[in-house]
């Protein structure tokens, strides 16, 4: 509920949004699959991956504010590798010169591999997590026959981080009231202190909880309250994404 409120808040419902989630899941990551294994030196490619994403993006009517502020989570990694990778490989003809430091062509082959891929895979799994609320994303993958481990614990992580959340804000507030301000190298042990009663009381509010649950019924397994419809549409968006990606794939190894 939580996920589908906020969906509905940043952007109206689309046509990728009506999907079965089942198809998106498939498809999505059927396509960054087919992206992560394509050559790097084929640039054209994934200009036109590039094209598909935005493509798809304007067809769920995503905000462009709205996804660019959730792909900044791939520029770390992209620094990481801009500092380190692209002064390695250093024989060969080609590269840049910085003074003391020689930017090989195979260093920066690397860089733009590394960060092309990564903002794609970036950008399909945004695109898969705004168009399909969490409890219709868990349906689709145990209508997918994934293991039902790995749906519970997908499932108890996202609840609990909300659990954890609020003990925080608690906390928060309680130190605020406190007038206690943790600003110098000697409040660390303080600090340490908070932060192991942080995980006990988020710990004990976890199993208060589960008690609750199992009161109700609660047999380790979860309930699908949706119906499962796979038409058409689902079928034509599926088969046209894995159609265009495996096929600019193939034309790229050619």
């Amino acid at each position: 509920m939580i996920s589908e409120y906020l969906t509905e808040k940043e952007h109206p419902a689309g046509p990728l949004q009506r999907l079965d989630p089942r198809a998106k899941i498939i498809g999505l990551i059927s396509f960054t699959v087919v992206v992560v294994s394509t050559p790097a030196r084929a640039i054209w490619v994934f200009a036109v991956y590039a094209a598909v994403v935005t493509f798809l993006i304007g067809l769920s009517r995503l905000r462009v504010g709205y996804v660019l502020r959730r792909a900044l989570v791939v520029v770390p990694f992209v620094i990481v590798v801009a500092i380190f990778l692209p002064f390695f490989g250093r024989s060969g003809s080609g590269g840049y010169s910085l003074g003391i430091s020689h930017m090989s062509a195979g260093g920066l082959l690397v860089l733009w591999n590394v960060g092309a891929k990564a903002i794609l895979g970036v950008l399909s799994m945004i695109l898969l997590a705004s168009t399909t609320p969490f409890p219709d994303m868990l349906a689709g993958f145990r209508r997918l026959r994934v293991p039902q481990v790995f749906v519970l614990v997908v499932s108890f992580m996202y609840r609990y981080s909300f659990v954890f959340a609020e003990e925080l804000r608690r906390m928060q507030r309680a130190v605020a009231a406190r007038n206690f301000r943790g600003r110098w190298l000697w409040n660390v042990p303080i600090l340490g202190r908070v932060l192991g009663s942080l995980f006990l009381r988020s710990y004990s509010r976890g199993e208060r909880i589960y008690v609750a649950m199992i009161s109700r019924g609660y047999e380790g397994t979860i309930g699908l309250s949706s119906p499962a419809v796979f038409g058409w549409s689902e079928a034509l968006f599926l088969g046209l994404l894995i159609a265009v990606a495996v096929a600019v794939r193939v034309v790229a190894s050619v």
